[in-house]
């Protein structure tokens, strides 16, 4: 019997897809991708709200809209409030700004003395002109030049080298202290009682025999002491340049005392006059000082009440006739109305604009 001989078959494998067929159906692969993306992309704002709604409704138990609702009337009602609030900041008047002090100002009040030997620090000028206030003072009174000679601050003057007191106080911190405090800061010059300033610069001083310097006694050892001659050009220049050295520090009030003549003695020599009386001679002194400030500050001229009331060696006349502006009058006691308005009136029949009893 023949035996049946298998055949061997031989496969092909060929694929039945062209090329261009194959391009399409990877084009379109990608663009379903691309399709399916979009459409997860679009969906998913939509599945996330129905999520978060579903876990705080169904599974926390809240009412989200309410709780919307709630929020959109609290925000309102905070715009409306800060609306408000700001309507009214608006509506309000902004509170005036303290004006400062006016230095020159002639208020009408009290004065008050300061030691000027406590005057040392800026506390120590704080505590005093806070005690002024504290009393109703209006003015302090500070002086920085004495009778005896001594000023009591580091005067630049070339005539007061001599004069300079050992222990010196800065005039620019206690005015500057004093206006701080709400004081009207005022400096006191002694003008023409001065027995030093005579001997650094000879030619204010008041002489006799021509050249030697008079003495108010017989002599120095028995308490003789010179003076400023009224009468000398230098010595007003002086008292003037002090003035205007403590203007320069914030100073801007001045009170001169001592515009006078010291005693008559029959060795007083005071050069030429040409006739002019002591009061005249005065006069011109202090029409002389108050042109130099005029306007720049507010000069005083202080007189005891004994000075405005009679006649006096140092004077001639009555102080409230010399021509001042501004006077300062000093009383060892209270004046009872009628002397007190009776010195008013006498004062302003004179042309004095503005009188302080003190």
């Amino acid at each position: 019997m023949a035996k049946y001989k298998r055949q061997k078959v031989k496969h092909y494998h060929r694929s039945f897809y062209s090329r261009e067929m194959r391009v399409k159906r990877g084009i379109g692969i990608v663009v379903l991708v691309a399709a399916v993306l979009a459409a997860a992309w679009f969906a998913a704002p939509h599945v996330l709200d129905w999520a978060t709604h579903t876990w705080y409704t169904v599974v926390k138990d809240r009412d989200l809209e309410a709780e919307s609702a709630s929020r959109a009337e609290a925000a309102a009602s905070s715009a409306a409030a800060s609306s408000a609030a700001a309507s009214q900041a608006a509506s309000e008047p902004e509170p005036e700004k303290e004006k400062p002090l006016d230095g020159k100002a002639i208020t009408g009040g009290s004065w008050a003395a300061v030691d000027v030997s406590t005057l040392a620090d800026d506390a120590a000028i704080r505590a005093a002109a806070q005690q002024l206030k504290a009393q109703g003072a209006d003015y302090g009174l500070v002086t920085l030049k004495d009778a005896d000679g001594s000023i009591h601050y580091a005067s630049q003057v070339a005539a007061a080298s001599g004069s300079v007191a050992g222990t010196a106080v800065d005039p620019a911190r206690i005015a500057a202290i004093f206006r701080e405090e709400g004081i009207i800061p005022a400096a006191q010059l002694a003008a023409f009682t001065d027995p030093v300033s005579g001997y650094t610069d000879r030619s204010m001083a008041v002489h006799y025999s021509g050249t030697q310097i008079w003495l108010d006694n017989v002599s120095a050892k028995a308490g003789g002491k010179s003076w400023l001659d009224p009468s000398a050009a230098s010595a007003v220049q002086y008292v003037g340049d002090l003035i205007d050295e403590l203007h320069g520090m914030g100073f801007e009030q001045v009170v001169l005392t001592n515009v006078q003549f010291p005693k008559l003695s029959r060795k007083q020599d005071y050069g030429e006059t040409s006739g002019v009386s002591r009061a005249d001679q005065l006069k011109a002194d202090i029409a002389a000082l108050q042109s130099r400030f005029a306007g720049s500050m507010t000069l005083w001229f202080s007189y005891t009440l004994d000075q405005c009331n009679t006649n006096s060696v140092s004077l001639d006349v009555p102080a409230v006739t010399l021509g001042m502006d501004n006077l300062l009058v000093t009383a060892d006691k209270a004046m009872d109305a009628d002397s007190r308005t009776a010195l008013q009136q006498s004062a302003a029949g004179q042309g004095v604009q503005h009188l302080v009893l003190h």
